[in-house]
Order: C-alpha cells, then sequence, then structure tokens
C-alpha cells in the first residue's frame, strides 16, 4: 500500500531513449526530480549524463544504447531487469531530425530514406517490444512516444521524416488497442519546432520566424515547455488516456 505522503513515482523506472540531451535530457531531468529511477538510454554521453542527473541522490543509469539494434536493446533492458526488477515507463525520445537536410522528395536517397526509418519508427517499435514482458509483470505502463506537429501540417521538404512520425502516431495508436487490456497506455507527444541542442548545433533556429508567427502563444519553443505533458501522461492521472497524440505546440496546430 502506497502512503499518502510517499510519492507516485516512488520505486517506478522510466527508460528514456536519447536521454542524454536535448528533449530527452529535460525528460530525464524532469522524471528524477519527480522521483523515478532513471535509465538514461543514448548512443552519445549517456553515462556522463547519467553520473550529472544522478548527483542529487536518485538512482540513474547511462547506457550507451542504438535503437535500432535489436539485441543491444534487449540486452539494455535485461540489464536494467537484473538491477532494478522494472520498466514502468518508456520514453522513445531517440530520432534523427536536426542533421537531415532539407530536400524535395526527389533528391532524398533510398539509404537516407531507410536511414531515418531505422531510427524513428523500427526504434520505437524495438524497445517497445522488449520493455513490454516487464510492464505486464506489474499490469502497469506507460509508453510515451516522440512525433511531430510536421506530420499533421503536411511540411514540404522533409518527407521522410514527416512520413516516420506519421508512423509513430499510427504506431501510438495501433499499439494502445494491444496493451489496454494489461494495464499499459500508449500515447504520443506532438511537439513543434523546438530549440533543442540539435536544432542548436545545427543552426537551424534561423527557421523558426515563420514558426513563431504561426502560434497562438508567439515565442519560441523549448524542451522545457514539453515536460509538464510527459509527466502526466506517465502519471497515475493519466490513466484512462491511450492511444491519443497530445499536440504541445504553443497553439500553431489545432486538433
Amino acid at each position: 500500500m502506497r502512503l499518502e505522503s510517499e510519492p507516485v513515482a516512488a520505486g517506478r523506472v522510466a527508460f528514456v531513449t536519447g536521454g542524454a540531451s536535448g528533449i530527452g535530457r529535460a525528460f530525464s531531468e524532469a522524471l528524477v526530480r519527480a522521483g523515478y529511477r532513471v535509465v538514461v538510454a543514448d548512443l552519445h554521453d549517456a553515462d556522463s549524463a547519467a553520473q550529472a542527473m544522478a548527483a542529487g541522490g536518485t538512482p540513474v543509469i547511462g547506457i550507451p544504447l542504438d535503437v535500432s539494434d535489436s539485441d543491444a536493446v534487449v540486452a539494455a533492458v535485461a540489464r536494467v531487469r537484473l538491477e532494478w526488477g522494472r520498466i514502468d515507463v518508456l520514453v522513445n525520445n531517440a530520432g534523427l531530425f536536426a542533421g537531415l537536410r532539407p530536400a524535395g522528395f526527389e533528391e532524398i536517397a533510398d539509404d537516407e530514406w531507410m536511414r531515418v526509418m531505422k531510427i524513428n519508427t523500427l526504434g520505437p517499435f524495438i524497445c517497445s517490444k522488449a520493455v513490454v514482458p516487464l510492464m505486464r509483470l506489474h499490469d502497469f505502463g506507460r509508453i510515451i512516444n516522440i512525433a511531430s506537429t510536421t506530420v499533421l501540417k503536411g511540411t514540404p521538404n522533409l518527407l521522410h521524416y514527416v512520413a516516420s512520425k506519421g508512423a509513430v502516431i499510427a504506431l501510438t495508436r495501433s499499439l494502445a488497442r494491444e496493451l489496454g487490456p494489461n494495464g499499459i497506455t500508449v500515447n504520443a507527444i506532438a511537439p513543434g519546432f523546438t530549440l533543442s541542442d540539435g536544432v542548436l548545433a545545427n543552426n537551424l533556429q534561423a527557421q523558426v520566424g515563420d514558426v513563431v508567427r504561426s502560434r497562438s502563444i508567439q515565442r519560441d519553443q523549448l524542451p522545457q515547455d514539453l515536460v509538464g505533458t510527459l509527466l502526466y501522461l506517465a502519471d497515475e492521472a493519466a490513466a484512462f488516456v491511450t492511444g491519443q497524440t497530445i499536440v504541445v505546440d504553443g497553439g500553431g496546430v489545432f486538433v
């Protein structure tokens, strides 16, 4: 029985892909502050990010991980099961965007298309498949996928990215149907253009002018703007919410 003074997140484990930087770093840090034990799974800097987050005393594990490598994902989940025995929240955040060159669809090479699909679409599928058996053990789970408002806008010249995020929304809806009987919810967050580390590193912020003017709340979107929605979807408060895509973009897109 949970004591009234005990946080809901006490003892629960969150696994965040792409959790070492940008939006994923904001998610990981917020979950740590909320009392979750957090797995920072990232291709780069996972260990150093985890060490920094653990400085406050909450347990954090860093695992270098390519989400498109099924064997590596299975091994990562096995490690978490050995150390903590459970995974309650999976945040499928890892993805390719900032390094992509905008181009007409006829200019996108086949291998570039498949590279985007491998990370943005296959990755969430592999991670969900690996984590769900642990969630089923406790009849509880939250899978939170990161989509994009580009799907809702039909953004041109990024067809591979837009198609991959459209697939994430489709995956969210279908998987919610399959996992509902197990007490597992599956939802997506669709951010607008966000000033993440990757966007800033690739000097993409110049593109944000027209985006900001299209918003009801006319300012830059930061990774921290997504945290409240993530924590809600991870919490007991969202126990009856599944299959949904929540747009967080300052009112640029209405659905």
